[in-house]
């Protein structure tokens, strides 16, 4: 049997899935379906919601877990549009200097810094040259997960924390058939992984499971067990969280039991803006909304979806706007409780942006954060309707694959590396201090197309995924596409690099190089996940990513 993740000899021909009960779509079926089960057995869209991320905590273990964070965009049936931001910062030891002093301490430095992920480290590089760590436990961040997931159950579900884990907790126990793209990524961890707790918790023998195996996640399935029974506290108050402790501690982090007790979700009121009629709602900072409002709004301006939809035009003009919005998204979204970030989403502010844009492409933007290594990190995002008229947007992810490298001692929590997206520079918007929480890349969405008529939306990978919102909307909101087309259209990606990365399904990819973009034909992997349900009077409407594993369920 082949399962290559050769994603361009797969012709899925798949349609828009309609229903009236429920609907739940996300990038690994047996997710799918632990979310579904618990819209039939009288849950509501919340409760799948979080039903679902767990269970993909267990099935799709290389993009997300309980050593990550959780965000959501969503509209209640009272006809309330919410957010809900589940993030934690850095240690209150973890200062700047200490992080330095730490790495110029450490017998071997460089392994926190992966040359698959574009660092090229000297041999006698001092913590002053090397810049914030991608991998170990100065990357590491207070995880959001497990008190997200009950702050959503208990503020906005119906059923208990405890009923919302038990897929997650039985795939875990019982074991399950890993599918093919995430067995393809699976495989970094035979790298990653060099200590026993990792190597025990998520390989076989040494090795990776390969499509189609199944395995068994036991650790795991003990630690979800163990919040199902005591709640969320256990992660930040009780056992778990000194296993997480001591598991940074002992590699020369600075994590404490009272970093992670001070931990609380949070619930924001979105930002917005509207495009060519609709209203579209996104995380507001240390989110990249922003970033996609601003794009939406210079787009608007010019008129981009005016364009034919197969002309390099319209690529052009998207891709011009998506650029702008970087450079000004990436210099200041920071953690508004430390850095003031300007009004991103203004009109105004868009028309006077929208004068740079020229027939020609703008030639070397700054955009990214510096070593941050983020424009390609792993997530996984669930959408999720019921009939009452709820419709949430759902991410959960711990930043690059299975994150820092660190499993906390026997609890398989794989922990998140989200931190390497600070700076180590003082004066830069995302440097480095105590509390703070990192520049973050997940960002939900939620859009009113109409009356009666909203849709829960996002596009998962890195930077990819405001690019991927825009794209979205418009073949939504321009072109007409049904939700299935409007996922499975070729995409671009505008590059930190400069380059324009696109698919090779994408029309007139020679024009735009005449044009004067850098053009690059990246595979299907690098542009995005994206899951949609769209609730039109009483009617659902789903579609998933063809580029994942992926299935969209309604009943």
């Amino acid at each position: 049997m082949d399962d290559s993740v050769d994603l361009d000899r797969f012709d899925s021909r798949r349609s828009t899935v309609y229903a009236a009960r429920g609907m739940v779509a996300t990038s690994q079926p047996l997710a799918a379906e632990a979310g579904i089960s618990i819209l039939r057995d009288g849950g509501n869209a919340f409760d799948a919601a979080v039903a679902t991320a767990a269970a993909l905590n267990v099935v799709e273990p290389t993009s997300t877990g309980l050593g990550g964070d959780v965000f959501a965009l969503y509209r209640t049936a009272d006809g309330e549009v919410g957010a809900m931001r589940s993030c934690g910062g850095a240690p209150t030891d973890a200062t700047i200097d200490a992080v330095r002093s730490a790495l110029e301490a450490d017998d071997d430095p460089e392994r926190y810094y992966p040359a698959s992920r574009g660092y090229a480290v000297d041999g006698d590089a001092s913590g002053d040259e090397l810049g914030m760590p991608f991998l170990g436990p100065h990357a590491v961040t207070v995880p959001g997960t497990a008190r997200g997931w009950e702050a959503t159950v208990e503020r906005l579900g119906r059923k208990s924390l405890a009923t919302v884990l038990e897929p997650a907790i039985e795939y875990a126990t019982e074991g399950y058939p890993v599918s093919p793209v995430i067995a393809h990524h699976w495989s970094s961890a035979e790298e990653l992984f060099v200590d026993d707790h990792a190597r025990e918790a998520y390989l076989f023998d040494g090795e990776s499971p390969e499509p189609g195996q199944t395995v068994r996640l036991p650790n795991l399935g003990e630690s979800l067990q163990t919040i199902a029974d005591s709640g969320a506290d256990v992660v930040y108050e009780g056992a778990i969280a000194d296993e997480i402790v001591a598991e940074i501690r002992a590699a020369g982090g600075f994590m404490t039991k009272d970093d992670l007790a001070a931990f609380e979700p949070e619930f924001v009121d979105p930002v917005s803006t509207s495009y060519n009629g609709a209203t579209v709602y996104e995380l507001p900072p240390n989110n990249q909304g922003l970033i996609a409002l601003e794009a939406l709004n210079i787009a608007e301006a010019i008129d981009a979806g005016g364009h034919d939809y197969d002309s390099s035009e319209r690529v052009h003009a998207f891709a011009e706007a998506t650029k702008l919005a970087f450079v000004d998204g990436h210099h200041y979204v920071a953690d508004p409780a430390f850095e003031s970030v300007p009004p991103l989403a203004s009109k105004a502010y868009a028309r006077e942006r929208a004068r740079a844009i020229e027939p020609e492409p703008i030639r070397d933007p700054e955009i990214g954060v510096p070593n941050a290594s983020a424009e390609d990190s792993d997530t996984v995002l669930l959408t999720v309707g019921d009939d009452e008229g709820n419709l949430v947007s759902y991410i959960n992810s711990r930043f690059a694959g299975f994150g820092s490298g660190l499993v906390a001692g026997d609890t398989g929590i794989a922990l998140q590396n989200r931190g390497a997206s600070f700076s180590l520079d003082p004066d830069h918007p995302n440097s480095l201090e105590p509390g703070k929480r990192p520049f973050h890349t997940l960002v939900p969405a939620i859009a009113k197309l109409g009356d009666d008529d909203w849709m829960a939306f996002g596009v998962m990978g890195g930077y990819m995924q405001p690019q991927g919102h825009v794209q979205v909307l418009s073949n939504v909101v321009d072109y007409g596409l049904s939700p299935q087309a409007a996922l499975d259209a070729p995409r671009w990606r505008y590059r930190e690099e400069g380059t324009l990365g696109v698919e090779e399904r994408l029309p007139n990819t020679a024009e735009l190089a005449r044009t004067g973009h850098d053009v690059r034909v990246l595979p299907p992997v690098m542009f995005g996940g994206a899951q949609l349900v769209r609730r039109r009077g009483a009617t659902l409407a789903g579609a998933t990513e063809p580029r994942k594993d992926g299935l969209v369920i309604g009943y």
